[in-house]
């Protein structure tokens, strides 16, 4: 159960019994019932400009934001945010980009907000510290519970599990 290593020993031999069980799946989706309906790059792009826009008024605007296919199994990430500098003329420009893993395609909205609002963080502070989740707090008030319940879903894709929610098409 790597994506719970640094719970409490109770708390994982909780986990450990609803996956032996074959009961974290179904727990999961009595708790999301359905998955977000953001299926493009453009679309996801609106999405988190939106968010952007409400919260990070005054930082660097976006240049890209795409669902990456490669993401999660190259870089063992569920999310990057990049920035490129480079002197054009006599001035200092710089492109931010955000990749979302392909995987949050199918998973409820409140997944997929957690991701994007970990990466919009990352435009104002670099680290993992107080800073950053009190900034992911005030933007995703509920941001580590979904983060534990996300940690939840992988572990159970990682035990076996089949992905448990499809697109409505």
């Amino acid at each position: 159960m790597k994506y719970l290593a640094a719970y409490p020993a109770a708390l994982r031999a909780q986990v450990e019994k609803l996956l032996a069980e074959g009961k974290l799946g179904d727990w999961l989706q009595k708790r999301y019932v359905a998955p977000h309906e953001i299926r493009t790059d453009r679309a996801l792009y609106d999405y988190v400009s939106d968010l952007k826009s409400e919260f990070l008024r005054n930082a660097e605007p976006l240049s890209k934001v795409v669902f990456d296919n490669k993401l999660h199994v190259i870089r063992n990430a569920l999310g990057t945010h990049t920035t490129v500098s480079r002197v054009q003329g006599g001035k200092l420009k710089a492109k931010r980009e955000i990749r979302v893993a392909s995987l949050f395609k199918e998973v409820p909205i409140e997944w997929l907000r957690m991701i994007v609002v970990h990466e919009l963080a990352h435009m104002k502070e670099r680290e993992h510290d107080k800073a950053f989740y009190k900034l992911c707090m005030h933007m995703e008030p509920d941001y580590h519970q979904h983060e534990f319940d996300l940690r939840l879903y992988l572990t159970h894709l990682d035990g076996g599990g089949e992905r448990l929610w499809t697109p409505s098409v």
